[in-house]
């Protein structure tokens, strides 16, 4: 009986023993999973939080760039207000504004109530101070030149009995102060281009030298390029010779008076806008 009992407590504890080291292995397999899924998730967690450090270096560069061009933007808006336009067009600063007032304040008081418009006061004043460039001063050359200026184009027209004498397209030495003061303006600038175009009255002309009225005025022209680029030192590349004979008056030829004004040599200045603007200062 004893031996029995004793069997049988010993068998019980073989199999409690048995149960007991399976469930550990269990567990120690279920622990060796669960850090192996920790280990998982953490080099997981690292690689998401890499990766938003690149993410939120990659966003503070597009933030520094964003607010690089905002001050840009705004620097431009600035630079915009301080500037007013010319009739919609063409920006003017407020400094060329001043300097555009201060001139209008010497010109003609009748010449200034026929500027209607911001575009003709200013070409108002580049006629004055081109005027006072050029010009001695004399009420005869105030009388045969005059200038006019359209979309920025400076036209000077001089009346030949100030250049030539009449059906000839040998160059006046009368002429010589003219061309010398027109020749300072356009070396001043060395965007500019200029066109001499001769222009005659409809009277026919023929000699051994000269056909007709297109010789006479491409002539005269070519005189008066030739004088600016030998004797003044005009670069040539900024120099346009051209001759329109009879075909463009200023008024109809109907008096000898009206064929006087006429017979001209027309100065076509083509500034770009800065310079058109500078033109503004004396």
């Amino acid at each position: 009986m004893k031996k029995t009992i004793l069997l049988s407590l010993t068998l019980a504890a073989l199999s409690f023993s048995c149960v007991s080291k399976k469930k550990y292995v269990e567990l120690q397999n279920d622990l060796f999973k669960t850090e192996a899924a920790l280990a998982e998730t953490r080099t997981e967690k690292e690689a998401i939080e890499a990766e938003k450090k690149v993410l939120e270096d990659k966003m503070g560069r597009i933030q520094a760039r964003v607010d690089e061009y905002n001050a840009r933007i705004n620097s431009l808006k600035t630079e915009n207000d301080a500037l007013f336009s010319l009739d919609g067009k063409t920006p003017m600063s407020s400094n060329t504004k001043q300097k555009l007032n201060a001139t209008l304040a010497k010109v003609n008081p009748e010449d200034l109530a026929n500027a209607k418009t911001m575009e003709d006061s200013v070409n108002l004043a580049v006629s004055y101070n081109l005027k006072k460039s050029i010009t001695d001063g004399s009420a005869e050359q105030d009388e045969d030149i005059s200038i006019n200026v359209d979309k920025t184009v400076v036209m000077i027209n001089v009346s030949d009995r100030l250049l030539f004498n009449t059906g000839s397209y040998q160059v006046s030495k009368n002429a010589d102060g003219l061309l010398k003061k027109l020749a300072e303006v356009i070396n001043a600038e060395p965007s500019v281009e200029v066109m001499i175009e001769g222009h005659t009255d409809p009277r026919s002309i023929q000699t051994g030298v000269l056909q007709d009225n297109w010789d006479l005025s491409v002539k005269r022209a070519t005189s008066i390029v030739r004088i600016l680029q030998s004797k003044y030192n005009v670069a040539p590349e900024k120099l346009i010779a051209a001759g329109r004979a009879s075909y463009i008056p200023l008024v109809e030829n109907d008096s000898k008076e009206n064929m006087a004004k006429n017979r001209r040599t027309r100065i076509v200045i083509i500034p770009d806008l800065d310079k058109f603007f500078a033109m503004i200062e004396e």
